[in-house]
């Protein structure tokens, strides 16, 4: 049962765009990940007086991509599932 834009009351408007920010929030959570992981791996390796962590430092560079893609993933899988059910 998909529900128009005319049957909805001000309510449930207010309601999905409260969903479609968090939504959005939580890919910035993802994308502040992302960055604080990236960061720490490459501090890691520029530091040398962390040498002996530099395979730690390397695979936090390597995870930090796969969870930016799994926000961005997350963010139009969501975004997708609002619009179709909605059909806004």
């Amino acid at each position: 049962m998909s529900i128009t834009k005319n049957d909805l009351t001000t309510r449930d408007w207010l309601a999905i765009e409260r969903t479609k920010l968090a939504n959005e929030r939580t890919f910035l959570a993802y994308f502040r990940t992302f960055l604080v992981i990236l960061g720490t791996g490459i501090t890691i390796l520029k530091i040398e007086l962390f040498e002996d962590l530099e395979t730690f430092g390397v695979v936090l560079i390597g995870i930090a991509p796969i969870i930016l893609l799994i926000g961005i993933f997350r963010l139009f899988r969501v975004k997708n599932t609002i619009r179709k059910h909605y059909k806004l």
